[in-house]
């Protein structure tokens, strides 16, 4: 795998989130708050990056796109909901880990997909140069997303449009809860 290859960077970030969801559910205390902060983090910024880079992409050139990232979107829609339950939540919430196991099976059935679906589709569409500017694309858009789910902003333009106001806002909140840590 190589992370200059869209697939192959997006199908890393799948693994890296499986593993923090095993962070979150193997720890405790302020050591869980660490590991969901950090899983939160990684979901909003990976499903911001499709949304803005990969989906409109794939919905332009690949078979069957525009369905195939429809989609993704309803689950990524859902994905952001629980998340933000869970956010507001907080790992020390009652039913946290109910609603955490949750959100994995809803996450890792959505990676499924697009590493099924989505992905293959777009491999068939696409030259190895373009999969290597949308990695490059990807990762832009991962250091500017925001890093708090915001469910109902799913396409590509309401993440341009409102994204950079809640990346500054969820910085900010990273930023004064790590000083509170």
């Amino acid at each position: 795998m190589s992370e200059n290859d869209v697939i192959d960077l997006l199908t890393r970030r799948h693994a890296e989130i499986q593993d923090a969801f095993t962070d979150v559910q193997s720890s405790t205390g302020g050591d869980r708050q660490r590991a969901f902060d950090r899983l939160r983090r990684l979901l909003a910024v990976h499903e911001t990056a499709e949304e803005e880079v990969v989906h409109p992409y794939a919905r332009r050139v690949a078979d069957d796109g525009k369905a195939t990232v429809d989609a993704r979107l309803a689950e990524e829609r859902s994905a952001k909901e629980i998340l933000a339950a869970l956010d507001a939540l907080g790992p020390d919430g009652p039913g946290f880990m109910e609603r955490l196991h949750e959100l994995r099976a809803a996450v890792t059935e959505h990676a499924r997909h697009e590493e099924d679906e989505e992905f293959p589709r777009l491999r068939a569409a696409t030259t190895p140069e373009e999969r290597r500017a949308l990695a490059a694309a990807v990762r832009a858009a991962e250091a500017t997303a925001p890093t708090r789910p915001h469910p109902g902003v799913e396409s590509g333009v309401a993440n341009l449009v409102a994204g950079p106001v809640a990346s500054v806002i969820d910085r900010t909140k990273d930023a004064l809860r790590a000083r509170r840590a």
